[in-house]
């Protein structure tokens, strides 16, 4: 049975660990880290949008010949907690292969310990985010 990226564990881990009054400062710092959308993406074009997100969210994930899994994450500043999720992502799945990926489990910011930190609503923006990454990996090998 194949195991999340070691990567994105470790940040699981160290979100899990911590106290929570530094949780949502911890989280806001990935709202950096989501790499800017190459020219051919520039238009949103083949994204699919997440509605789930309160913000205009679109994400795509490509399967590559290797199976390694390149993400792409468009977010607007203004709505950084939505950026830090795909900024964990982002980082965590760096280099992962779709096996991987699709180990992810599907409560991953509630093992983060976000519950506590931020509203229902957007843990559940998150989640759909993550549960729609999951499903083109999942469409690409099948």
């Amino acid at each position: 049975m194949p195991e999340m990226p070691t990567k994105l564990a470790e940040i699981v881990d160290e979100f899990a660990a911590a106290p929570r009054d530094v949780v949502l400062e911890m989280l806001l710092e990935y709202a950096d880290v989501i790499p800017p959308l190459p020219g051919e993406l520039a238009g949103r074009e083949g994204m699919e949008q997440v509605p789930e997100c309160q913000t205009a969210f679109f994400l795509r994930a490509e399967v590559n010949p290797d199976r390694t899994v390149t993400t792409w994450f468009d977010c607007p500043p203004e709505a950084p907690t939505t950026r830090a999720f795909a900024g964990i992502l982002a980082e965590g799945l760096s280099g992962a292969s779709a096996d991987e990926v699709l180990a992810v489990p599907d409560d991953l910011y509630q093992r983060m310990g976000l519950a506590q930190a931020i509203s229902p609503l957007r843990v559940r923006g998150g989640t759909a985010i993550l549960a729609r990454l999951k499903r083109q990996v999942r469409e690409q090998i099948s």
